[in-house]
């Protein structure tokens, strides 16, 4: 637990007057006391109530002061907070690596089901944008409530060289500018304002400090891709963008460790035959074989890290539906400070309630 203004602690000293001035009492009280020769008579004149009663409900107003005190200093504990959700942008990779078969039947066809499935689980009430990306990114869909045309969009999807994780991280920024007039678009975009401020978006910084904090924005971006950035702005540099307008971004890496051969459909090609007595397969490629085939999982965490985001790897077609499955649980909540000074108020106002009834019935009051 931390304190707002820890400094209003000092308002304790007040009970712990009090406290001491109640103990100076008694024992002026004592020293003042007639005595008597026959106790027992005393006794008999008092009653047969216990000593100890006399001292709770003081004991309980003095409780009731400190917990006051303690509710002034702002008391905050670190937990999970619910954090809405009013669009979704589908960030996927469409690469023509996602024909490799070490996901059965290939990894584009293992996304397409799983996010037909992500699709349908979510609630009528979020919105889904559908960034697509291969050597360069486009907003497929724009973010909507209308399940149909995401699906058909999903359904259509086909294949191209390049990788521009970059590009599509901005492309995603762009589509929630659009739908959000307090998020800045990208540097990269004709509206972006990155010149102002010395900060992507007009958000001001400290020359010689971190970046100004901004909130939370209550977009999200889930990124799928199986390979490496090849072109254009790095997700690094993309993520910082990203961050500085309060976007979370949720990479997946999709792809083993150890890709097969590309295998693609011929709806996956666009419905075109790549000319290379090979049909719809390829070789692995590239200048060092198949690395760019491999998730690049450093890349991938910063930019979680960078966003407040989380990253998620999975490998076959089981562990990316769980993944797309159980995103809703790590993306509604995010680790926050909240204020519990009103328990310590409510639990204040019962004990100084208690107190005082107390005192009326035992009637305890000082003669």
């Amino acid at each position: 637990m931390s304190l707002a203004q820890p400094y209003l602690l000092i308002s304790l000293l007040a009970p712990a007057a009090l406290l001491g001035a109640y103990v100076w009492g008694l024992r002026r009280r004592r020293r003042r006391a007639v005595r008597y020769s026959n106790v027992a008579l005393v006794r008999l004149a008092v009653g047969r109530r216990r000593r100890w009663r006399r001292h709770v409900p003081i004991a309980l107003v003095l409780a009731s002061l400190g917990l006051l005190g303690i509710a002034s200093a702002r008391p905050q504990v670190r937990t999970d907070v619910p954090v809405a959700s009013s669009a979704v942008i589908l960030a996927l990779d469409v690469s023509r690596s996602m024909c490799a078969t070490d996901v059965s039947p290939n990894r584009l066809a293992a996304a397409q089901e799983a996010v037909r499935e992500f699709i349908g689980s979510q609630d009528d009430q979020t919105r889904i944008g559908l960034v697509l990306f291969s050597g360069f990114a486009q907003l497929a869909v724009e973010p909507t409530n209308d399940r149909d045309e995401l699906l058909q969009a999903v359904d259509e999807l086909t294949t191209g060289h390049g990788t521009t994780i970059g590009a599509a991280i901005l492309k995603s920024v762009d589509a929630i500018a659009e739908l959000d007039g307090s998020v800045a678009p990208s540097d990269m975009s004709p509206g972006g304002t990155g010149s102002e401020g010395g900060q992507p978006g007009g958000v001001p910084t400290d020359p010689g400090g971190p970046a100004t904090k901004v909130s939370t924005a209550p977009q999200i971006v889930v990124l799928l891709t199986d390979g490496a950035n090849t072109r254009g702005v790095s997700p690094q540099e993309a993520a910082t963008q990203a961050a500085a307008r309060g976007i979370r971004i949720y990479p997946i890496g999709f792809g083993t460790t150890s890709p097969t051969q590309m295998v693609c459909t011929r709806d996956q090609l666009g419905g075109l035959v790549e000319g290379s007595g090979r049909g719809f397969g390829g070789g692995l490629g590239g200048p060092d074989g198949r690395s760019y085939l491999l998730v690049d999982e450093d890349a991938l965490r910063t930019v979680a890290k960078t966003t407040g985001g989380e990253y998620f790897q999975a490998t076959d077609a089981e562990q990316l539906n769980t993944v797309l499955a159980d995103l809703p649980k790590h993306v509604t909540a995010e680790q926050q400070d909240v204020e519990v000074s009103a328990g310590f108020v409510a639990l204040a106002t019962g004990l100084l309630i208690a107190g005082l009834w107390l005192c009326v019935r035992w009637s305890t009051f000082p003669q």
